[in-house]
């Protein structure tokens, strides 16, 4: 039995066309406030992922009613879940948390929230929180977990282990929440084997959705500056799509995959560069008799 794809189950969940909708709430991340260190992860790029209405100096209503305009020229009947993306989603006090949460809620046509976080950033007042809202409202809590790897969080500076990512994905999953994970798969030091025990690992977490995508090198960050001093291998396009085949081969069928592939802005990608769109990607995964 093949996963189930995001859009086609949250349709079934909600009874209706959804799309997510990009909310900067102005978080920061502990690994750049200095709570653990002010570089970040040496990935990490929030420009190759925000639209251009995702501005924090604007309301979470303005972003959102921006958004809805946006994609109310395709469709009519959209609904839309709030999802707070950029950087750290339950980084601050829990008032501050539930203020934002409620304006986005607020918000006509919007039915639910998917908070993006790290395992290391949900203390209890704000799992509390969390649990609160997942009573009433359409919830997913996504974690990024990266790898399972410790060496992998480790070289990448991402400050916290897998075993805290495990714990929170487990407490999450216990409160009824649906969870969400995101993984990057590419990092040089982690060959195929690797990669599919990493997917054994995962496969025994309480997870509802999953996002992959591949590595990529994004101008500005501390791996580019790493990649330009000493470049590695990187795979082709096909060599990612064989991962993935064999990687998903290895997950629970009821998961569902709301991503596989990453489309930073082309101008802000150092490498790989396909000039893949996921749809192309879908039609070689299809190939190998998943999609």
């Amino acid at each position: 039995m093949e996963q189930t794809d995001f859009g086609t189950w949250v349709r079934q969940q909600l009874g209706c066309r959804v799309q997510k909708l990009a909310v900067d709430g102005g978080f920061t991340c502990p690994n750049r406030d200095g709570h653990l260190s002010t570089g970040g992860c040496t990935f990490c790029s929030n420009a190759a992922f925000s639209p251009r209405y995702c501005q924090p100096e604007r309301s979470v209503t303005q972003q959102l009613e921006d958004g809805k305009r946006f994609f109310a020229r395709k469709y009519k009947d959209m609904k839309y879940l709030a999802y707070f993306q950029a950087y750290t989603g339950t980084y601050a006090p829990v008032d501050r948390l539930r203020a934002l949460y409620e304006e986005a809620l607020a918000v006509p046509d919007v039915v639910g929230l998917v908070v993006a976080t790290r395992p290391d950033c949900v203390p209890p007042e704000v799992m509390a929180l969390l649990e609160e809202l997942n009573r009433r409202t359409f919830l997913i809590v996504e974690y990024g977990l990266e790898s399972v790897s410790e060496e992998t969080l480790c070289r990448i500076r991402r400050g916290h282990t897998f075993a805290q990512a495990e714990q929170a994905v487990r407490d999450t999953a216990g409160r009824g929440i649906r969870v969400g994970a995101h993984i990057i798969l590419g990092f040089p030091w982690e060959g195929r084997g690797e990669l599919l025990r990493q997917a054994d690992v995962l496969a025994r977490l309480p997870l509802t959705t999953l996002k992959l995508h591949q590595l990529q090198v994004v101008r500005g960050t501390p791996m580019a500056r790493e990649y330009a001093r000493c470049p590695w291998p990187v795979w082709t396009a096909e060599e990612y799509v064989d991962i993935v085949a064999a990687y998903l081969s290895r997950l629970p069928a009821h998961w569902v995959l709301e991503r596989l592939i990453s489309m930073s802005p082309r101008h802000l990608v150092v490498a790989p560069c396909w000039g893949l769109k996921s749809h192309e990607f879908a039609a070689l995964l299809a190939q190998r008799g998943l999609s």
